[in-house]
């Protein structure tokens, strides 16, 4: 990772801090940072905080830059960072998305209890992995014609569950109904189309996983309840995206997008931040394709979910309806959407992008279904594989403060190769068997990779967006079973 960052941070309020739009040249508007005095010197440890910065001259934002406590280094934006976008005069960047468009979480409930579980875990998690395909390039089960691509892309969610991958309430507790509207598969390479072909219904490798977890912590019991949760219940969470398919539309976007800025006369500190305006024929395309992405996520988590369920059911020898497996929510992490917003009682459509972040609407929005109009939006924040993982609900400082947005994990505060560097020697699987967890892996290198060091204290990263006001925890759970790719 780069060196650490030794610029100017003004503490402003409690878990809070601005970079001043005085820092540097060129920047429009501040950046604000969510970090506890624990956490700044992370914050500081590498050049995150200048991408923010660099996000920050971004021409058309609607406000402040913003990133959240897992903030780090990423490709052009921070990942961490939200900016939210003027349509008139604002731009998109696909470095506000990043390459794993829609990578995101799906958490579903049961009505199983920890102590019955126990006894099936390792037969369970062997069936997962077997089931599921994980691993770079890993190809699924799935054999679409480039047709029914087309229809995965233009009708996410919608598609797999009409296939028979599921149910339609799951559509009802998915981000945008599992189907972002405005997509346009024609608008993709042959190259993106051809990656994303054999790998519907894979969970992909690094950071991405499927976790049996136990609640270990109910915080908000009112609302728990409300939502189905309790403690030492068995829930599984699903972390994946739109595999090569995403990377590809994201890769395939940027030499059009450093044409674009010549074209606009935009000028920007960092080449990574290429960007067209919102309305232009360059921004307009870029949206559709990532929008087609971002729907090909959603049918993937939707069809891992499906399997999820056919292993429970022949390894516990239960129906899934038997054993309540319903879909709590689905959130999405890298995407840019269009949202309303009221600044000075007046009412705007921006474009919001989040890299890295997670999407935190408060009670009463009405983007949210039913069941969370009271209490606001489930937000999923996952661990890594030897830590806790959090359910938080959305609340309306999180609508002025941070453009409707949390944090998305822990973050990381090593490379992947400086982990690999640092675990020489080590067995992690061993190391987590010793702790309780069981662990399927196709690599030991992965493990190496997302070894619990290698990230920020999970516990502290979700402290602070609760004490800045952005969300509120409900429960915590920990892992029993793990697949990594």
């Amino acid at each position: 990772m780069a060196s650490s960052w030794t610029g100017t941070l003004e503490k402003i309020a409690e878990c809070t801090w601005r970079i001043p739009e005085t820092f540097m040249p060129g920047m429009r508007v501040p950046g604000i940072i969510y970090a506890s005095d624990e956490l700044i010197g992370q914050v500081r440890a590498d050049q995150a905080p200048q991408q923010l910065v660099n996000v920050a001259h971004l021409p058309g934002l609607a406000g402040p830059v913003v990133a959240m406590p897992d903030i780090h280094w990423g490709y052009g934006f921070p990942i961490g960072g939200v900016a939210a976008m003027d349509q008139d005069n604002g731009v998109i960047s696909p470095g506000g998305v990043g390459y794993d468009i829609n990578c995101g979480v799906r958490l579903v409930r049961t009505n199983l209890e920890k102590k019955e579980l126990l006894p099936r875990i390792r037969s369970l998690t062997e069936a997962l992995f077997r089931d599921i395909p994980c691993g770079v390039g890993e190809k699924g089960r799935i054999t679409l014609t480039r047709k029914q691509l087309f229809r995965v892309l233009r009708e996410g969610s919608g598609w797999a569950v009409a296939e028979g991958y599921g149910r339609d309430d799951d559509l009802l507790h998915t981000e945008e109904g599992g189907c972002m509207e405005g997509a346009d598969p024609a608008l993709l390479t042959d190259r993106a189309l051809l990656r994303g072909l054999p790998q519907l219904g894979t969970l992909g490798s690094g950071n991405h996983f499927l976790e049996i977890q136990a609640v270990s912590r109910v915080y908000d019991p009112d609302i728990a309840a409300l939502w189905g949760l309790r403690e030492n219940q068995i829930v599984v969470m699903i972390h994946s995206g739109s595999r090569g398919l995403g990377y590809q539309v994201c890769d395939d976007s940027l030499d059009t997008m450093v044409k674009a800025m010549d074209t606009y006369g935009i000028s920007v500190p960092d080449r990574q931040l290429c960007c067209a305006p919102v309305r232009s024929l360059e921004g307009r395309a870029y949206f559709a394709a990532m929008a087609a992405a971002a729907n090909y996520a959603w049918a993937n988590r939707q069809i891992i979910m499906h399997w999820v369920r056919r292993s429970f059911e022949r390894i516990l020898g239960a129906s899934p309806a038997s054993l309540d497996m319903t879909l709590l929510y689905d959130v999405a992490h890298n995407i840019a959407k269009f949202e309303r917003y009221t600044d000075a009682g007046r009412e705007r459509e921006l474009l919001v992008h989040r890299k890295g972040a997670t999407r935190a609407f408060a009670p009463e929005h009405p983007a949210l279904p039913a069941r969370y109009r009271s209490t606001g939006q489930p937000v999923l924040i996952p661990g890594d594989m030897g830590t806790a993982s959090y359910v938080l609900a959305g609340t309306e400082k999180a609508m002025t403060a941070s453009w409707g947005s949390c944090c998305h994990g822990a973050g990381r505060v090593m490379s992947r190769k400086a982990a690999v560097r640092a675990g020489k020697n080590r067995d992690i699987a061993a190391e987590l068997a010793r702790k309780g967890v069981h662990v399927q892996s196709r690599g030991h290198r992965t493990l190496l990779e997302e070894a619990p060091e290698a990230y920020k204290n999970i516990h502290s990263v979700v402290d602070v967006v609760e004490s800045a006001g952005l969300a509120r925890k409900i429960i915590q759970m920990m892992p029993l079973g793990v697949v990594k790719g």
